[in-house]
């Protein structure tokens, strides 16, 4: 039999990588290096109603809207989770995330345990999570003075959060404690090629096992 469809293989259904971790902990720093060197993932792209940091570009790292607006994509059910973090409300819009999956694409989630409960939940078997710890709190508040990105009243109130945040370590497929940026690349790298290559993703793999079981011996 002549195998005439070349990356057949290359047939699945995307997966949702929902990555969590209490502020300063290296899971957005894991998560860009993993989206440069994956063409084949992209980034949900949350709407916040918070105001952009420096450096920050609307529709990069946020869609940056008003409460107005978020009561609308909640209302109309547009969002696939949303969630009120540090006094600002979060949210996943769902019709770009169903449409890449169906497509085959991967998309990346760069947020907090609330927001992947509600996901987990309305879609249980696209869904990979991966928690990412911090060595210390005392590490943990030293990298997020070091970054510098905010005011040292809301740091201190990250990090009282942080611990809350932690609490929820179990409800995830994957635990990596980020005390070495590169060998927790490596697991979450690890990790990611895994879940790909799952069995339930491959939407190729049940024709073709009826094609090589149809072949004459």
């Amino acid at each position: 039999m002549s195998h005439s469809q070349p990356h057949r293989s290359q047939l699945r259904r995307g997966l949702m990588l929902i990555v969590s971790s209490p502020s300063g902990a290296g899971k957005t720093s894991l998560c860009r290096r993993l989206m440069a060197d994956h063409g084949d993932l992209e980034l949900s792209v949350s709407v916040t109603t918070r105001a952009p940091r420096p450096g920050e570009q609307d529709g990069r790292e946020y869609h940056f809207i008003d409460n107005a607006a978020m009561d609308d994509l909640v209302a109309n059910d547009a969002l696939l989770e949303w969630a009120a973090v540090h006094d600002h409300r979060y949210g996943s819009p769902r019709e770009p995330v169903e449409a890449a999956l169906a497509q085959g694409q991967n998309v990346l989630f760069d947020i907090d345990w609330q927001g992947a409960q509600r996901i987990s939940a309305k879609a249980p078997s696209d869904v990979v999570r991966v928690f990412i710890l911090p060595p210390s709190m005392e590490e943990l508040k030293r990298r997020l003075y070091a970054r510098a990105q905010d005011s040292d009243e809301v740091i201190e109130r990250r990090l009282s959060r942080a611990k809350g945040e932690i609490a929820h370590w179990a409800e995830y497929d994957y635990v990596i404690l980020n005390d070495d940026f590169d060998r927790s690349y490596v697991e979450l790298v690890n990790i990611y090629h895994a879940e790909r290559a799952r069995r339930s993703r491959g939407l190729w793999v049940a024709p073709f096992v009826d094609e090589l079981m149809a072949e004459p011996i």
